[in-house]
């Protein structure tokens, strides 16, 4: 059915040939869910903007979460270091540590 113009000669059709309860149930239902499917698309396609840019600045807020983190852990470990509380080694042995989570 390429227009709703057809739909009302089809109708008058199936109507003039005396079609069986079973038959006509199928008829609505088949469109029923085609008019669902028409308009769960159009609701998809008229709110597909919004959530994409809310999915968007959902992403940058946590990139810029995680630097923020990885800045205050670089400034603790370069304050422990001018202490001399943290051997340097340690520092070497988690950057491995992170690289092999990052890999596996």
């Amino acid at each position: 059915m390429e227009t709703i113009q057809e739909l009302i000669p089809l109708a008058r059709e199936i109507m003039t040939q005396k079609p069986k309860g079973k038959l006509v149930k199928l008829y609505v239902l088949g469109s029923v869910l085609a008019l669902f499917g028409v308009v769960l698309g159009l609701v998809e396609t008229v709110c597909s903007p919004f959530t994409a840019s809310s999915r968007l600045r959902e992403e940058e807020a946590a990139v810029a979460e995680l630097q923020a983190a990885r800045e205050r852990q670089a400034l603790r470990t370069q304050a422990l270091l001018e202490k001399g509380k943290l051997p340097e080694g340690t520092l070497l042995c988690s950057r491995v540590l992170c690289n092999r989570q990052h890999a596996s």
